[in-house]
């Protein structure tokens, strides 16, 4: 009996052993993402002009680089891109007081400066 003892407490230190030796694969790379990368691109610059245009053209590029880089949902771009869309309308009609309101009101609401 103790030689079976003897056995039985060597195998199950041979396997203990074995375990702490075995070294697993490393986890895969995540994919990357073409389309999300989560950073803005170094070469990113906001759209110079002046008035309700400077400002249209501005929030849009902003709106489309946070589309770009997944920090705003496609359907959230979609609501502040159609209320963009109404102060460009706006700003184009000559009505530039009330577009540059309609930029200040719609980042306002969805937490921009």
């Amino acid at each position: 009996m103790p030689h079976r003892l003897r056995a039985a407490l060597a195998a199950a230190a041979l396997v203990a052993a074995a375990a702490c030796t075995q070294t697993a694969a490393p986890p895969p790379a995540p994919a990357a993402s073409a389309s999300v990368s989560g950073v803005t691109p170094s070469g990113f610059a906001l759209p110079p002009g002046s008035g309700c245009a400077g400002e249209v053209s501005r929030y849009r590029a902003v709106m489309d680089n946070d589309l770009a880089t997944g920090h705003v949902a496609k359907a959230v771009h979609a609501r502040i891109t159609a209320e963009i869309d109404q102060a460009a309308s706006a700003c184009g009609a000559g009505r530039d007081a009330e577009a540059v309101r309609m930029i200040a009101a719609t980042k306002a609401r969805f937490g921009y400066r």
